[in-house]
This record gives structure tokens, sequence and C-alpha cells, in this order.
């Protein structure tokens, strides 16, 4: 049974969710960098993240970094191509965090618009397939000797600037999630086990009352 301070900081959480500010990895392997990315996405609200992988090898550690992370969605991609079409569907804008003549100081992008963060592979940086379809190019201005962050400080950087933007602009203001969406996720994250069971048996989640207690019927 979960209890009423848990279940309101649940009802919280999701109250503050921005459905259309997203990250996109792009091949980011490393276990600690996909963690460190899915809490950063956390940490702003993020629901939904995507992630595209190339190999088995990455595919598998992004699901693992998926199964240790129940608080935030990762939908995984075969290749950009599927994951963009995806994005391009909710009206996303997508930026790729690349360093080339294109590229624009990332606090100059409106964030306030629908928008998706493409983060590329650690050593290799986004591949040319996520490049070639890029609506922009954003870069993190550096004023020391290094040339570049870790992918995941990066993406926290570009992420808490989103964040700043759409506090001011009142986006955590009401909830974003539509209504029908929240009071599912509402019951998943308070009865995980419940919610799994409901659903092998295909059957709807029961109702909960103002203090998150399953009502009977």
């Amino acid at each position: 049974m979960i209890s009423p301070e848990r279940f309101f900081k649940i009802k919280k959480l999701l109250s503050l969710r921005q459905p259309d500010l997203t990250v996109l990895m792009d091949n980011v392997n490393k276990p600690h960098n996909l963690s460190a990315i899915i809490r950063s996405c956390d940490a702003v609200g993020i629901e939904t993240i995507h992630a595209v992988s190339t190999s088995d090898v990455i595919q598998n550690r992004q699901k693992a970094a998926r199964g240790s992370n129940k608080w935030v969605n990762l939908v995984l991609h075969e290749n950009i191509e599927t994951a963009y079409q995806t994005l391009r569907s909710q009206k996303m804008q997508i930026l790729v965090a690349h360093y080339n003549e294109e590229a624009v100081n990332f606090r100059a992008i409106d964030f306030a618009k629908p928008t998706a963060i493409v983060m590329g592979a650690e050593l290799f940086g986004p591949s040319e397939s996520a490049t070639s379809q890029a609506d922009h190019f954003i870069y993190v201005p550096m004023q020391g000797m290094v040339e570049s962050l870790n992918v995941s400080v990066a993406a926290a950087v570009i992420l808490f600037e989103a964040q700043r933007q759409r506090v001011q602009a009142g986006f955590y203001s009401n909830p974003r999630l539509p209504v029908e969406y929240m009071k599912k996720r509402l019951f998943e994250l308070s009865y995980p086990a419940i919610s799994k069971k409901m659903a092998r048996l295909g059957r709807p989640y029961p109702e909960l009352d103002s203090d998150g207690k399953i009502i009977q019927t």
C-alpha cells in the first residue's frame, strides 16, 4: 500500500512533466552516461526520451538503463529515420548538439517550442544520419583549454537552460500531460507490481481515491 505522502509526491512529479521536451541519444552507450542523462531528464521534468542503437551491445545497455529507471519512459529505435519520424510527428524542432559552422549558442534557442535535443556517441559524436536531418545545430560555449564536455554533462547544461526558459514561460505552473494518460501513469508508478499484473491480464486499472488507495469495487 502506498503512503499518502508518496502518492502526492508522484502526483506532483507528473503535474510538472513536459510532454514536448525530450532527448534523443544517438548511440550513446556507456552505462554511466546513459544513467546520468536519464537522471537529468527526470530532474527537468521530461516524461519520455528516445535512443538509437546500431549494435546489439549498445541496445542491450540502453535496455538495461531503461529497466533501472522507472520515472522516465525510454523509447528505443532501430535507426535515426524512425526516431526523427516520431519526433517530427509531435511537431518537435530537432536540435543536434554538434559544433560546426552552422551551430549556434544553445542559449539562443527558444526552448519553449516543442524540442528534441540529440546527443551523439561519446567518441564520435552524432551520426551523419542525425546531422543531415537536423533543424538546428547547437553548442555549449567554453572558455577553457578543454574542447568538449562529457556527453552527459553537456546534456545537463542544455536541459537546465531549457528548464529555465520553460519556468519563465509558465510551463511548470499547470499539468501538461493528458488527463487520462496522467491517471494511467499515476497508477503505474504508485502500484508497479499490480499494474504489470493487470496489463498481463488485459484488465483496466482500478480507480484510486484522493489518498492513493485502490477503490474496491
